[in-house]
C-alpha cells in the first residue's frame, strides 16, 4: 500500500513538473513574441520601412486582435490599427525619430505579460525607469490576442 501511494505522488509530481515545463515554453515563447512585436515596431519607426514590415508585424496578430489605448481613443480592431500603420507609413509619420527601446520589466500572468518599457527618441534618449509605460499583452493559440496600453 505504502508503495502504491509512493508511486501515485512520484507520478503526480511527475504531471506537475510536466505542466511547470509546458508553462515555461509557453511564457518563453510569448517573450519571443513580444520582443518580435517591438523589433517589428522599431523597423517600421526607422525611415525606409515599407509594408512587407507592417505585413510581418501582423503576422504576429489573432484575427480578432484589438489594441486598446483609452488615451488615444478607446479600443482598435485589427483592420482599424493596420489602415493607421499604413497611413502613417504612406504619410512618411515614421522618419528614425523613434529608435530603440527600453524594457524595464516584465510581469508573467495565465497568458498574458504586462510589459513596462519606454522608446528611445531623439527627444527622450535616456528614459529612466519610473518613466516607464506600461502594456499587457493578452495570447492565444501561440499569437497576440490583445494589447492593451495604460500611459
Amino acid at each position: 500500500m505504502k508503495t502504491a501511494i509512493a508511486y501515485l505522488l512520484y507520478l503526480g509530481f511527475l504531471g506537475v513538473q510536466n505542466d511547470l515545463n509546458t508553462n515555461s515554453d509557453e511564457k518563453s515563447k510569448q517573450k519571443e513574441l513580444i520582443n518580435q512585436y517591438y523589433q517589428l515596431n522599431l523597423k517600421i519607426f526607422s525611415k525606409g520601412s515599407d509594408m512587407k514590415d507592417v505585413e510581418a508585424l501582423f503576422q504576429l496578430f489573432t484575427e480578432d486582435f484589438t489594441y486598446v489605448h483609452r488615451e488615444y481613443g478607446g479600443v482598435y480592431t485589427r483592420e482599424e490599427l493596420y489602415t493607421g500603420y499604413c497611413r502613417n507609413l504612406e504619410l512618411g509619420e515614421y522618419d528614425g525619430s523613434i529608435y530603440d527601446i527600453r524594457v524595464f520589466s516584465l510581469i508573467s500572468g495565465k497568458d498574458a505579460l504586462a510589459v513596462s518599457k519606454r522608446f528611445l527618441s531623439k527627444t527622450n534618449p535616456n528614459p529612466q525607469k519610473e518613466d516607464g509605460e506600461m502594456a499587457v499583452f493578452e495570447f492565444r493559440n501561440g499569437m497576440i490576442y490583445r494589447i492593451t496600453e495604460y500611459w
